[in-house]
C-alpha cells in the first residue's frame, strides 16, 4: 500500500479540477486515466482492469477487488450502455458520483479513473451533438474519454477525432479507436492505425490509448478465436514513436492465457470486461474466464446460492421472454431490474458483490500482471506534483502535411476491409 502522508499529497494535487468541484471534502482518489496508463507503464507488461459498471453491485466489486490487490482501476461505462439511449442504470452523468460515494463509504484508497468508453460519432449530427454533450460528462466527473469513429472512414474517423479533441480537457485521459470491433472480420491493419495516429500527431493530439479491431467481440463471445496478439503486436510495434498504448475490448470469453499473452507480447495497458461482470454479478453459471454457460436447451445457467435470487432471476427470464429477448439481449434487463436487485436483502446483494470482487481480483492479480501498481500511480501524481501528466509523446509529423484536404487524400491509398455492416454497438 501506499504510505498514508503519499495518499494524503496525491489526494490534494492529483484530482481533476471537475472532482475537486463536485466532491470537495471527499476522500477519494478519482483520477486522470492518464495515471492509470502511467501505472501500468511504470511496472511493465502490466494492464489496467477498466471495468464496465453497468450496475451498482459490479462497481462496488469492483472497486473491493482493486483495494484488495492494491491495483488503480478504471470504471467505465460506453455510450450504448450508458449514454442518452441508455440500457443501464449507471451512465455518463452519475457514474462519477456512485463512484465516490462507494470509494467514501468503503474506504477506497487506491486511485480510479471514470472513464466514458466508446462515445460513438457515426455522423456529422453525431459530432454537433458531442461538441454539447461531452462538456456536460467532464461537467458530471469523466476523467477519461474514448473518442470511436471507427465506424467511419479513414479519414473521416481521423477529422472527427481532431474535430472534437477542443473539446476535451487536455488533463483528460483519451483513447482512440481504429476499426469497428467485429469479431474475426473487418480487423484493423497497421496502415490504418498509423494514419489515425499520425495525423493526430500533427494536430498536436496525443492518445494515451487506441484500440483495435483485433479479433475480439463485445458481449457473449461465440467463438474461441479471440484476440489476435501477433496482429496487436505487430500494429502496437509500428506505433513505438508516438508513444501509444493500447486499450483491449471485448475481453469476456478470452481464456486467461490469452489475455496474459497480451500484456506480455503487446503495448497494452488498459483492458474492458463488461459482459462478464454482469453475468457473474447476476449468479449465472461462467467459465473460467467469464463467458456465461448454456445448459442443453440453450438457455442460461442460475447458480444456486449465487448472485440475485432464483425468484427473481425468474421474473427476469418471464420479462425478457415477453419481449421476445435472445441471450444477447439480456443487457437490456439492468435498467428495468436495478431497483428490483436493489431492493434484495442484504445477504444477497452482498454475494452479487462478493462474486464480482472475487473474479476481477483474480483478473488483476493472475492475468494483467496488476497487482501491487497503485503506488506507481501515486508515484506518477506525486511527481508531476499535478493532476495533469502532460502527454507521453510529443510531435514527429509536419503538420504542413496533414491538412483537411491532405488527410482526406492520403486515405484514398489505405487498403483496408471494414467487414460487414452491421449494428456492432453492445
Amino acid at each position: 500500500m501506499a504510505y498514508p502522508a503519499d495518499f494524503e499529497k496525491a489526494l490534494q494535487v492529483g484530482r481533476p479540477p471537475n472532482i475537486r468541484e463536485l466532491f470537495p471534502n471527499s476522500k477519494a482518489l478519482i483520477v486522470s486515466g492518464k495515471v492509470i496508463d502511467r501505472a501500468m507503464l511504470s511496472r511493465g507488461k502490466a494492464i489496467a482492469l477498466a471495468a464496465n459498471g453497468r450496475n451498482y453491485f459490479v462497481i462496488r466489486g469492483v472497486l473491493r477487488a482493486a483495494q484488495r490487490a492494491n491495483a488503480p482501476v478504471i470504471i467505465e461505462i460506453a455510450k450504448s450502455e450508458g449514454g442518452q439511449k441508455a440500457y443501464c442504470p449507471v451512465n455518463y452523468w452519475n457514474m462519477a458520483r456512485i463512484t465516490d460515494a462507494l470509494c467514501n463509504e468503503l474506504g477506497i484508497t487506491v486511485p480510479v479513473a471514470i472513464h466514458a468508453d466508446h462515445y460513438g460519432i457515426k455522423s456529422d449530427k453525431d459530432l454537433a451533438a458531442a461538441k454539447v454533450e461531452i462538456p456536460t460528462m467532464f461537467e458530471a466527473g469523466i476523467t477519461s474519454i474514448a473518442i470511436d469513429a471507427s465506424h467511419l472512414p479513414d479519414d473521416q474517423n481521423l477529422l472527427a477525432n481532431i474535430a472534437i479533441n477542443s473539446y476535451i480537457p487536455s488533463w483528460a485521459g483519451l483513447e482512440t479507436e481504429v476499426g469497428e470491433i467485429k469479431g474475426s472480420q473487418g480487423l484493423s491493419t497497421v496502415d490504418e492505425a498509423m494514419f489515425l495516429i499520425r495525423g493526430l500527431n500533427a494536430r498536436d493530439i496525443f492518445p494515451d490509448w487506441i484500440a483495435l479491431n483485433n479479433g475480439t467481440t463485445h458481449g457473449i463471445e461465440a467463438s474461441d478465436a479471440g484476440i489476435q496478439v501477433g496482429l496487436t503486436a505487430e500494429i502496437h510495434k509500428s506505433l513505438v514513436p508516438y508513444k501509444v498504448n493500447g486499450a483491449q475490448h471485448g475481453t469476456s470469453g478470452n481464456s486467461s492465457e490469452r489475455l496474459r499473452q497480451i500484456a506480455n507480447e503487446t503495448a497494452t495497458t488498459k483492458a474492458n470486461v463488461a459482459t462478464a461482470l454482469q453475468m457473474i454479478s447476476w449468479g449465472l453459471e461462467v467459465n473460467d474466464y467469464g463467458n456465461a454457460q448454456l445448459d442443453q436447451e440453450g438457455n442460461f445457467i442460475k447458480r444456486k446460492g449465487a448472485g440475485m435470487s432464483d425468484e427473481l432471476w425468474a421474473e427476469m427470464v418471464a420479462y425478457a421472454d415477453s419481449k421476445g429477448w435472445k441471450k444477447g439481449d439480456y443487457k437490456n434487463l439492468n435498467l428495468p431490474f436495478e431497483n428490483k436487485l436493489l431492493a434484495q436483502p442484504r445477504e444477497i446483494r452482498e454475494r452479487m458483490c462478493k462474486g464480482v470482487e472475487d473474479f476481477t481480483y483474480k483478473l488483476i492479480t493472475e492475468v494483467f500482471n496488476a497487482r501491487d501498481t497503485a503506488p506507481a500511480a501515486i508515484e506518477a501524481i506525486l511527481r508531476a506534483g499535478s493532476h495533469d501528466l502532460g502527454a507521453k509523446g510529443s510531435r514527429v509529423e509536419n503538420p504542413a502535411e496533414w491538412s483537411d484536404s491532405q488527410i482526406i487524400e492520403r486515405a484514398k491509398s489505405i487498403a483496408s476491409d471494414k467487414g460487414p455492416e452491421g449494428d456492432f454497438d453492445d
